[in-house]
């Protein structure tokens, strides 16, 4: 399972759900797929709406949240191979007992893995709580953190400088509060901020043809042919020679 940054940036809560709600669709984690709020999805002979239908999809596709998250590796969960086996355990309801004996070990070993377990979810509430207070105080003393430079970029300079704290700003200064692009900056750094939050509204690994592409688009921008051209010309989409086809560029 590649992480992206859209993984990184949602919330526990969005991490547990296996999903997020950005922009008018709410995506999958695990995969990228795309549901639309406001469309029907189909699934045998029932019809859901796109918050339901995404729950669907990731039981359906994935399995669950919970088994992606386990699988991830040590480097992302800090979780050791018999601590995680536990933890499956523990969130298929069995007792100590039945616990105990898939991992072959005492009960008494059991409880204290729940012990630990429970020590290193509270850790790591605390490790939260004083690491946002850090950005917070970066923040205000206006250091902020720099926004990640797209893998894509073909050329990286001071346009790309951009810390979170900016950023915020230019998109409440070009987007209105329904989302919609109220003009495009000529400037290149705000620019570029502006094409990055556009460019999110496409899933990696997956293609759309030119009319799906303005689809999108027309959803928060007046000129989208202006927009489609300049998210190819900086590198956060490409597309086939004749224009059939169109992706997120990596």
């Amino acid at each position: 399972m590649e992480l992206t940054e859209l993984f990184w940036s949602a919330s526990v809560e969005e991490l547990a759900a296996g999903f997020v709600y950005r922009d008018g669709f709410y995506i999958c984690l695990i995969c990228g797929e795309r549901f639309e709020d406001g469309a029907v999805y189909r699934d045998g002979e029932s019809f859901y709406e796109a918050r339901k239908y995404i729950g669907k999809h990731i039981a359906a596709e994935h399995g669950s949240a919970f088994d992606c998250l386990i699988n991830l590796d040590k480097r992302d969960t800090g979780l050791s191979e018999i601590q995680k086996e536990y933890l499956r355990s523990a969130y298929q309801k069995r007792s100590d007992r039945e616990t105990a004996r898939a991992m072959g070990c005492s009960e008494s070993t059991v409880r204290n893995h729940r012990f630990k377990l429970r020590e290193k979810a509270n850790q790591a509430k605390v490790f939260l709580a004083i690491h946002r207070l850090v950005e917070r105080n970066a923040e205000e003393e206006g250091a902020g953190r720099l926004l990640p430079v797209p893998k894509s970029a073909a050329m990286v300079d001071l346009r790309y400088a951009v810390t979170e704290a900016e950023s915020e700003r230019i998109l409440r200064t070009y987007f209105d509060e329904a989302g919609r692009l109220k003009e495009f900056p000529a400037k290149e750094k705000k620019k570029l901020v502006v094409l990055r939050q556009l460019g999110a509204l496409f899933a990696p690994k997956r293609e759309y043809t030119e009319k799906e592409v303005n689809r999108l688009l027309e959803r928060v921008c007046d000129d989208y042919v202006t927009i489609r051209r300049e998210l190819i010309e900086y590198g956060f989409l490409d597309r086939k020679n004749d224009g059939s086809c169109y992706w997120v560029r990596e």
